[in-house]
């Protein structure tokens, strides 16, 4: 029986789909394993930090027992506190450990599809990012929930004797590392906004007035109710502007003059 005979322009016509299924398929493969990799690194680094959960706690809470009242102390309102809120912040650590891993994971993922100049720009970007976002929390924690936490012990009322539940004062910390964190990243925010064409140099060094009215605001809703806090964080996000705009002059080329004469024909 002869065997049935096929139609070269079908599988001409087919070979692109098959093609784009397959590179989908091997796309979504490398994204599984650069996850499993990331999420690995986090589970090793908990099981690494949870024998030292009670001590990292202990650590984390220094700023504000320190400056307790004779006879003030941390509580715990709940049953399982004294267990689950240790092992939240080895979580919290672990992943703040792990970041550079899991940006590199990323990183590797995404860099094969940019162009050679997208990944001059993106590598001290990235780098930039980790290392700022340290900054922050590193600053937070040194500086700022020491100033916070003598002003907030200083203004307590009389007759009012202040023990803060280890839960919440996780998560008030947390919030504060996140907000300084986030608010240190202003010169890679800067850097990707000139990058993408949507603001100029130009702008940005007109602008600074403006930068630092929103930089009150912002260090006024994120700090605690205190003007050193509000300080503290003021005046490190009006250097980092001026940090972002050398940046830019370094990183970002300018548009050639042709180029934008076309835009405007």
């Amino acid at each position: 029986m002869a065997a049935p005979e096929q139609d070269p322009q079908r599988d001409a016509d087919a070979e692109p789909g098959f093609d784009l299924e397959q590179g989908i398929f091997a796309h979504l493969l490398e994204l599984r394993s650069r996850l499993i990799k990331a999420i690995a690194c986090v589970v090793l680094v908990l099981a690494c930090l949870v024998p030292f959960a009670n001590r990292l706690y202990g650590w984390l809470a220094e700023p504000l027992v320190k400056r307790l009242p004779v006879g003030a102390h941390l509580i715990a309102t709940q049953v399982a506190s004294p267990f689950i809120t240790p092992l939240k912040l080895a979580f919290y650590t672990a992943l703040f450990i792990s970041m550079p891993v899991i940006v590199y994971q990323l990183w590797a993922f995404v860099s094969p599809g940019l162009y050679r100049h997208e990944k001059r720009l993106a590598r001290p970007l990235l780098v930039a990012s980790i290392l700022l976002f340290y900054a922050g929390c590193a600053f937070a924690y040194f500086l700022v929930l020491p100033a916070a936490f003598r002003f907030l012990t200083m203004v307590t009322p009389p007759g009012v004797e202040m023990m803060t539940d280890i839960t919440h004062y996780l998560d008030f910390v947390m919030m504060v590392f996140f907000a300084f964190g986030l608010c240190f990243e202003i010169p890679v925010i800067q850097v990707i906004v000139a990058a993408t064409g949507f603001v100029s140099l130009k702008q940005m060094k007109g602008w600074r007035r403006y930068a630092i009215v929103a930089a009150a605001v912002i260090a006024a809703a994120i700090t605690p109710p205190d003007i050193t806090s509000m300080l503290m964080l003021l005046v490190p996000m009006v250097i980092l502007y001026e940090l972002g705009i050398v940046a830019v002059r370094f990183l970002v080329k300018p548009k050639p003059a042709a180029d934008t004469a076309g835009q405007a024909s």
